[in-house]
Parts: C-alpha cells; structure tokens; sequence
C-alpha cells in the first residue's frame, strides 16, 4: 500500500510515477540504476568532526542523476528531465526595498510546486532546475508492468505516516515530531506509544463516524475489522492553539519535524480526529494530549 521505496529495491527496473489522488502518470518508464536514502538533515554540520581536512562537500548539494532515486524522511529526490512537464510560473507582488516608494511592483517570481496537471494537487517542489522533491504522501511508485489502483486517500495518508514513525523512531530514539506544512507552519504535534497495536473495529456501532464526511471508508458500516496500527497522542496547532507547547517543541532538538503539503497536514488532522472519535469516551485523551490509532 505504501509508495515508499528502501533498500531492498530491485535495481534495473523500469517504474512509473503516479499521483496517489487521480492516478495520473507523473514519470512514466523511469530506469532507476540507484535508490539510496539522503543523510540527516543535519549531515553538513557533522562534516568537521568526521574530516581531519577541509570540508570535500562544501557547496556541493546532494542531487539525484537521471537514473537516481534518493528518499528523505518525507519524501523523493528525483530528476526531472528538461522533456518533462514543469511547474508553471506565477507573478507575485514582492515590495520594492526604497522607502521613498509607496507602491508594490510585479517582478516574476518562480512557482517551486509541482502541481498535478489533472486534479491540481500539490505533489511536491523543485529544488533545481533537474531536482524535484516529491513527497511521500502524493506520490505512488510502482512497476511499469504492474496496473495502477486507486487506494483510498485516508488509508494511504495513514498507511505512510505510520511508517515513517516507524522508522525513525527507530533509526534515531526519537519519538516525538511535529507535523509542517511546506509553508514552514506547524500544523500537528505528535507522540508516538506504541507501534505494535492491533485494534479491532466495529463500524456498524460507530456512529460518529458520520461526522466526517470528507473522509471516506472502504469498509462496508455493517462489517467489523482488524488491523495492525500505531497508537499516537497528537495536539493540533492550527490557528494559534497551542502555541507555548508548539514553541517549546519546535526549539527542542530531540523532536523531529516532518515536512508535508499543508493540505496533507490539515488532511492528516482530520483523520486524527475521526479516529480519536471512534474510541470510547474514556479513552479518547490522555493528560492534555489527544489519542489517535493510524493504520499500518
């Protein structure tokens, strides 16, 4: 269910990029020689301490080749080749820097998104002009030979999101993140218990899961299901709520931020709370933290 790619995938083969939302094609037929993951965010700072010498990547980004995939925390690095669609170009009102002046001037400003040609959803950023970032949670990568299915949108969302906890609460002893949108707001702040729970869910005695209509279920309401999931306590932090504990996360260096398209963010969200309205009332907080199961 996941479009994530690791280590262990078959090199040589030919994959195509979809978007997860419409299914259409984004990179079609890519050969891809390398698939390697991208060091910490905070790699360049460590250099010094690795090096008796002067710093060898200095100035030197790490950019994918054509026939290379690198995978961040979040997202893909990929290259795009100049015959391949681009973002479109905006204007932007950017104020003029004298004083003396009283007016905004139009200057062409680039649109670093990349949008989805077909149903106009932010699928990641440009980072250059061959590097593209996609994020983990627009894009599916599969196979050319394999026929591309729509998978529900909430299930994929939570499906990724649960890994990617997963794995870097493994990788890095942390268990606390906070949830960006790439607009550098904070949106969610969350804290993962345990990543080995099985809930056992019986929609048809589910009533407020009517409340949530944007959301869809592939389950039929009359059915029951069990699934392996990963228990979280979450605080949302849109509109200004809970500003001193989303300041004190964001200055705190053992919390790991996660980057996301805002509307992801803000879809993520909503899952959380229709999954917190699910459980019992009892259930449903624990000190000051709301709590939340997502699928694996």
């Amino acid at each position: 269910l996941i479009s994530m790619f690791n280590q262990s995938l078959q090199a040589q083969g030919c994959c195509t990029f979809y978007c997860q939302s419409c299914g259409e094609v984004i990179i079609k037929d890519r050969k891809l020689l390398r698939v390697l993951p991208l060091p910490s965010e905070n790699w360049g700072a460590l250099v010094e301490e690795w090096c008796c010498h002067p710093d060898p990547f200095a100035n030197k980004p790490l950019h994918p080749q054509e026939n290379d995939c690198f995978i961040g925390d979040s997202f893909f690095l990929v290259n795009l080749r100049s015959d391949l669609w681009q973002p479109r170009p905006e204007l932007a009102p950017v104020e003029t820097q004298c004083p003396s002046e009283n007016h905004f001037k139009l200057k062409p400003k680039a649109n670093t998104k990349v949008i989805c040609k077909r149903c106009k959803v932010m699928l990641g950023e440009t980072m250059s002009s061959e590097t593209t970032k996609f994020y983990m949670t627009e894009i599916v990568i599969q196979p050319s030979e394999r026929k591309f299915s729509i998978i529900p949108r909430s299930q994929f969302v939570q499906s990724v999101i649960a890994q990617c906890l997963v794995e870097l609460s493994a990788a890095r002893s942390t268990f606390r993140f906070t949830i960006q949108g790439h607009d550098g707001k904070a949106y969610i702040l969350l804290w993962l218990l345990n990543s080995d729970s099985l809930v056992i869910d019986s929609l048809g005695s589910s009533k407020s899961i009517k409340k949530f209509p944007l959301l869809e279920d592939n389950l039929k309401a009359d059915s029951c299901s069990a699934w392996n999931a990963i228990k979280v306590l979450y605080q949302p932090c849109i509109k200004n709520r809970n500003a001193k504990l989303c300041s004190a996360w964001e200055s705190d260096i053992s919390i790991h931020s996660l980057t996301l398209p805002s509307a992801t963010c803000l879809e993520l969200l909503l899952i959380l709370s229709r999954n917190n309205a699910t459980l019992p009332p009892s259930l449903r907080s624990m000190n000051s933290f709301q709590v939340a199961f997502l699928k694996m």
